[in-house]
């Protein structure tokens, strides 16, 4: 009767914060800072694409997709964090927390197909210079942009349908915001086609993007080398630097985000 009585409750419990005497005013001021600069930098970015006619090109309409994605993650993220924060409460609805659990997989699962897709766009336009209108089409771009979206949704919607199966029987979220794991645990019963499907999809959303960009600037870098034309490296650090920029800011987010997890272990 315990476990009925989860079923139907609407509100869950999330791990709390520990906060020093006279913290939580300032983490929030801090925090709400960096979620309005996050807000107005991909604003303006998103702005800029759509206003400047200069910018209507293959790379620019891919990249839009970059700041609504971090818009996306940031804006599941972090409001509700300050806020559990400020008033220090832990309780969240069930609904809620899905939603929350679902914005935050679409943003992360996003990000390397996002990227993988831009790195294709930098292939065709370094190793296929006299060909790239003709590959990069608008038919082509879009195609791109919606096959990202696509698989991102197919592949996140994918964990939560599975979680349907299951009952749920427990309340208590062990974490201070809601992901597909934290839910998972929620739930009773036999777990293990959950578990290995969701180790295949992020195997795939994670390796393939991965791979496509490795493979793609490793010929940009065989396209660099096999040209003797200074013209050709200056063109591919204009066109790839900004590129390598954000997935090097990505690994060390990511590489930061599994020692945060390890250090607690040690």
């Amino acid at each position: 009767m315990e476990n009925t009585s989860f079923w139907f409750s609407s509100e869950l419990t999330l791990d709390t914060f520990v906060i020093p005497p006279g913290g939580k005013y300032p983490i929030f001021v801090f925090g709400m800072a960096i979620y309005l600069f996050s807000i107005v930098c991909n604003l303006t970015l998103l702005s800029l694409i759509i206003l400047k006619s200069n910018l209507h090109n293959p790379m620019y309409f891919i990249l839009f997709s970059l700041p609504l994605n971090d818009l996306i993650g940031i804006t599941a993220m972090l409001p509700k964090v300050l806020s559990d924060i400020v008033t220090e409460t832990n309780k969240v609805d069930y609904h809620l927390c899905v939603l929350q659990a679902f914005l935050l997989h679409m943003y992360g699962g996003g990000v390397l197909l996002i990227l993988a897709a831009m790195s294709f766009d930098r292939y065709a336009a370094i190793c296929m210079p006299l060909r790239y209108s003709s590959v990069m089409t608008s038919r082509v771009v879009f195609g791109i942009i919606a096959l990202v979206w696509g698989l991102d949704f197919v592949f996140i919607v994918s964990f939560f349908i599975l979680q349907t199966r299951l009952p749920r029987c427990k309340y208590v979220i062990m974490n201070v915001f809601c992901d597909n794991p934290s839910l998972l645990k929620l739930t009773c019963g036999n777990t293990a086609i959950n578990n290995i499907v969701g180790l295949f999809n992020t195997a795939v959303m994670q390796g393939g993007p991965l791979l496509i960009i490795i493979y793609m600037y490793v010929q940009i870098l065989h396209t660099c080398v096999m040209t003797s034309h200074t013209d050709a490296w200056t063109k591919a650090v204009q066109t790839c630097g900004t590129h390598l920029v954000v997935f090097l800011f990505l690994l060390m987010n990511t590489t930061f985000a599994l020692i945060a997890q390890c250090i607690p272990v040690l």
